[in-house]
Order: C-alpha cells, then structure tokens, then sequence
C-alpha cells in the first residue's frame, strides 16, 4: 500500500504551518518518499475508525504496509531507520541521531510550549502574568545549553539528521528566537533553507488553502 499519514482538513490561523504532520512529512520528503495525506475533520478524528489508528484522536498517525504508528518523534525514528537521509546507517550514528529526536521532545519542547500557552491560549490571565518571567528563564536555560553544544557547527552532529529536524520544528514556535540566541537562530534557517521543508511546508498550507 502506498505510505499513508493523517493530516487536519483545517487548523485555526495561528496554527496553520505548524501541526505536527509537518514533521513526518519533512522526514518524506527529505527521504525520497511518496506518501498520501488522509484529511481528517473534527467528526473524523472522534470516530472509532480513526481511534484504532490514533488513540488520543491527534495527527499525525502513519501507515506504510508494514507497521501503523502514531506519534511524530515514534514514526520519525522509523523512518530514520529507513533512511540514510535521515540519519547515519553505522549504530553509534543512528544513537547519536536518536538521542536528539528525543532531546528535542523531552529536553527542548516542554519548555517552549510552556511559553506558547501562556503567550497564546492564556495572555490576559493574571497567573499567566505571573508564571511567564519563570517561564522565560526555564526556556532561556535550555536554550543556552543548546547553543553551547551547537557552537560553529552547521548541525547538531556531523550532518543533518532527525534529530536537526525534530529540533528545527521545536525551535520555530520559539518567541522571537534571535533574542534567546542568535546561534540558534542561525542553526534554524539553515534548516528550514533546506528544499525538503520548504516542499513539506507548502503541502500541509495546500491542504488548509483548499479547506
């Protein structure tokens, strides 16, 4: 069967670029390989059909004829598993690859989207008010560990990998990131410079153009 990912029909504005189908389909498109997006409205996701395939209802799932998986950073491993594109074929590479997929989502990602909710779904609370400053010092402490691994590579090993790419997708909802790091800031375009994404980009914003 041809490779199959789930996709939203439609995200509110602020959303649209950035639902995390986009990460799978840079891992595609960097790969070489095909793939169909299955849109999904919101009566869709809550089926059970979809809910066999995705238990929490959430995009992306992924299908390829041989396994059905769901979560970004779980099918972007496997991927890089399929992939020299994606990561190195030797073990101690493809660890070292690994580690950043999930440094990305566990080390980085917490605290970004910590800022994000304040700043987005809870800007006119007093609470929010108040835990922001925190906030900000927690995200600027994994920041600065970041760029002090970084320094003047290019990428985060030797070469781009998953790992850059998951780590591009978390970096790009950073408020205002040159002000946190210009290092960072520098490491981020020269990831999204890269065609594979611009080519991702242009078809999850294709989808919600025609919804």
């Amino acid at each position: 069967m041809k490779t199959q990912l789930s996709a939203l029909d439609w995200a509110p504005e602020f959303a649209q670029g950035y639902v995390k189908d986009l990460r799978v389909r840079w891992a595609l498109e960097e790969a070489g390989l095909s793939y169909e997006a299955v849109l999904l409205d919101d009566a869709a996701r809550a089926g059970d059909a979809y809910r066999t395939w995705q238990p929490f209802g959430q995009v992306p799932a992924y299908r390829d004829g041989e396994v059905e998986m769901f979560e970004s950073g779980a099918i972007l491993l496997h991927l890089a598993a399929k992939s020299e594109a994606l990561a190195p074929r030797d073990p101690a590479g493809f660890a070292k690859a690994t580690s950043w997929v999930i440094a990305a989502l566990n080390s980085v990602e917490p605290a970004v989207q910590n800022l994000v909710h304040l700043d987005v779904f809870y800007a006119h609370e007093a609470w929010a008010k108040a835990r922001r400053p925190q906030a900000e010092i927690e995200l600027s402490g994994r920041l600065e560990k970041l760029a002090n691994w970084l320094g003047a590579k290019d990428y985060l090993l030797d070469r781009f990998t998953a790992g850059d790419l998951m780590m591009a997708t978390v970096l790009r909802e950073v408020p205002d990131l040159h002000a946190y790091s210009a290092t960072l800031d520098r490491y981020l375009e020269r990831c999204l410079a890269r065609p594979a994404f611009e080519r991702a980009l242009d078809a999850q914003m294709r989808a919600f153009r025609a919804s």
